[in-house]
């Protein structure tokens, strides 16, 4: 951490800001879905299914504090003038995405074929 979050912004745009809460957003979503996931699967004696909702509302919930560490680790280099970008945790999120995606819908089959 950096410390202090600035007064002002960097960006007229408020590009770090807007994309902080999108990642606030997505991180919320991913928890309320995943507590409906956990009930369902209780409700109906389906403890797998209870237990990756668990996880999924657990998962969200490192997201949200990732995206507000995230948030304060951007203004360090922007007050000194170096780049923000890292390609490297651009593509592990974007795997993570697609394999959480993955396996989420490998589950729904599952869970519809075998009843």
């Amino acid at each position: 951490m950096t410390g202090a979050r600035p007064e002002a912004s960097f960006d007229r745009g408020l590009q770090h800001e807007r994309t902080a809460l999108a990642w606030e957003r997505t991180a919320i979503a991913t928890m309320v879905a995943g507590l409906v996931l956990a009930r369902v699967g209780a409700q109906h004696d389906r403890w797998v299914v209870a237990a990756l909702g668990l996880a999924q509302t657990v998962a969200g919930g490192a997201v949200l504090v990732w995206a507000g560490l995230h948030y304060d680790d951007l203004h360090g280099p922007l007050r000194r003038g170096d780049d923000v970008v890292h390609p490297l945790a651009a593509r592990l999120v974007g795997l993570m995405a697609v394999a959480a995606s993955g396996v989420g819908l490998t589950f729904a089959v599952l869970v519809a074929l075998l009843g």
